[in-house]
């Protein structure tokens, strides 16, 4: 029976396996709806100031922010956000392959590529592709928190302030639902008002700044960057609950699937263990 006992290890490894893969999908499915709470409670103050943006570029005040202007250069930069942990399907290789396929056009068209990333996985494939690296963050834990990420993005905002990029792209995945998240990889930098969505319904915008344009407009831009960024970083938190808990359920599924398969292969070695035994215990009365 030394088949039956490897067949027998093997049903209890995947009995094990099967634990903690439904382990990790009920702890997924807790986290999945705080991370979706978060998510939901910043996209008002994200849509509000979007709004508030837009209409202040179309103002025309005496004053134009740097981060509306476009710069003459080919160094293209990226945010890319990804998640820290595995075993969340294909998640992070959706919007790497993304990032990809973007490298490849500016690659093609003479441009280079800095790239700050968010997330241990993105910052992993950024080393291996060869893009430069100015920035980091990672071990961000479940929650997001805003001077955790201001440091690493605002290089590239400096960056861009200065001239020295021409385009900065936020790369993530979207939530959509629970079953379907979207990769994006959208424009950032230089901002347009067509990016920002102007309300259409309203018309003739008009401020009075205090103490004057200039300030109101540095810090509102920066606040409209750093909300972007952030709401960036908790569609992508909870986008990864989400595919973690169809991934380990997917597991989960596929362990109990294993293990009716090998009890139905060990059954059958265990009957013919049984008839041979039988077989040999009658011929051997057959012969006495």
């Amino acid at each position: 029976m030394a088949a039956g006992k490897e067949i027998r290890g093997k049903i209890k490894s995947v009995e094990n396996t099967k634990k903690i893969t439904k382990a990790m999908e009920m702890v997924a499915a807790s986290k999945m709806r705080k991370a979706q709470e978060r998510m939901r409670a910043a996209r008002p103050y994200s849509d509000k100031i979007r709004n508030i943006t837009a209409n202040l570029s179309q103002a025309n005040p005496e004053y134009t922010h740097a981060f509306m202007e476009s710069n003459d250069t080919k160094t293209t930069g990226f945010i890319v956000v990804t998640t820290d942990k595995g075993l969340c399907g294909g998640l992070n290789t959706n919007v790497l392959r993304a990032v990809t396929s973007k490298f490849k056009d500016l690659q093609a068209a003479g441009h280079e590529a800095q790239a700050v990333a968010i997330g241990n996985k993105g910052l992993s494939f950024l080393n291996r592709v060869g893009v430069k690296v100015v920035a980091h963050a990672t071990q961000l834990g479940d929650k997001p928190h805003l001077d955790k990420l201001i440091g690493p993005v605002k290089v590239l905002l400096d960056a861009y302030a200065e001239g020295k990029i021409k385009t900065v792209y936020l790369c993530y995945t979207k939530f959509i639902n629970t079953m379907r998240q979207e990769s994006v990889v959208e424009q950032l930098l230089p901002l347009t008002a067509d990016r920002m969505q102007a309300d259409k319904d309203q018309h003739g915008w008009d401020y009075i700044y205090e103490p004057d344009a200039q300030t109101v407009i540095d810090d509102l831009l920066v606040r409209y960057v750093e909300a972007l960024v952030y709401q960036a970083v908790a569609e992508n938190m909870a986008s990864e609950q989400s595919a973690r808990m169809v991934a380990m359920k997917a597991a989960t599924d596929n362990a109990g699937s294993v293990i009716g398969e090998l009890k139905l292969v060990y059954n059958k070695t265990r009957q013919a263990a049984i008839t041979k035994e039988l077989s040999e215990i009658v011929s051997g009365a057959a012969a006495v």
